[in-house]
């Protein structure tokens, strides 16, 4: 059977989505994640409110008509998904081996479980995603810094690529407890061991390492643009008094020549 996690917006307006949920599907809500179950099918699908949302047993064509259906309640929905793909079967232990996940039984707090670890991989996986673009965007600045001694952008430009580096290190700042272990295990902790055996195969740990690598980067890239922000505001400050201290001259002057004669 097939298990599929994608991440399609930065966020779920949950509360309507709860209340189309409900109105449509047989709904249950564990915390902050709601479920649903096909009527035609045995599959379960998780809806979690970062905008993430993960099929057990469901066909391909009812992934994409149930995606269709949220569409009006996803907040900024995302030019590239990300996603995660298994087959899964049942055995006696719980494991993952290549890209099959084997489940112990079919409760359905079992597949939630694993449904949290699949969940913060493709969300991790979009915050990936605009680290890299936005590092990608700006790797040149460095090195014009280093050959030429300053940026050769604008005032304005500065200020827009400091606003771009701001919103993507913001938004990822905000939403750094996502990657942490979810408070559904504080109450449900012997499922624990399901929820790090997925976030150890999909090296959770090492990407948000990694990530936080990058946010430096991206943290040190806003002080050099910061920086080069404050040198040109402070040369057009030291051209301005140049200027007024030449017209001030000049006035002495004239005035001097005119009272001579």
């Amino acid at each position: 059977m097939r298990c599929a996690a994608y991440c399609l917006s930065t966020s779920f307006n949950s509360s309507r989505l709860t209340s189309y949920l409900k109105a449509s599907y047989k709904m249950t809500r564990f915390r902050e994640v709601l479920h649903i179950q096909v009527r035609d099918q045995e599959g379960d699908i998780f809806f979690f409110p970062f905008g993430a949302i993960v099929y057990w047993g469901v066909e391909e064509k009812t992934e994409r008509r149930i995606q269709e259906e949220i569409r009006p309640f996803e907040q900024q929905h995302l030019e590239i998904i990300e996603d995660e793909v298994f087959d899964y079967i049942y055995g006696e232990h719980a494991r993952i081996e290549d890209d099959e996940i084997i489940l112990p039984n079919q409760d359905v707090l079992t597949k939630l479980a694993f449904s949290h670890g699949l969940a913060q991989s493709v969300k991790l996986g979009v915050f990936e995603q605009t680290i890299q673009k936005t590092i990608h965007l700006t790797k040149e600045l460095p090195e014009l810094l280093a050959q030429q001694g300053n940026i050769k952008l604008s005032r304005k430009d500065i200020r827009r690529m400091m606003g771009r580096l701001f919103i993507d290190r913001s938004s990822i700042n905000l939403h750094q407890e996502l990657l942490d272990t979810p408070e559904f295990f504080w109450e449900y902790s012997d499922l624990e061991s399901y929820y790090s055996l997925v976030a150890h195969h999909l090296d959770r740990e090492r990407r948000v390492s990694v990530l936080n690598q990058r946010l430096r980067i991206l943290q040190e890239l806003f002080d050099m643009l910061a920086a080069e922000l404050n040198h040109q505001h402070s040369s057009r400050l030291e051209w301005t008094i140049i200027g007024l201290i030449v017209i001030e001259v000049l006035l002495h002057i004239v005035t001097d020549i005119f009272g001579y004669f």
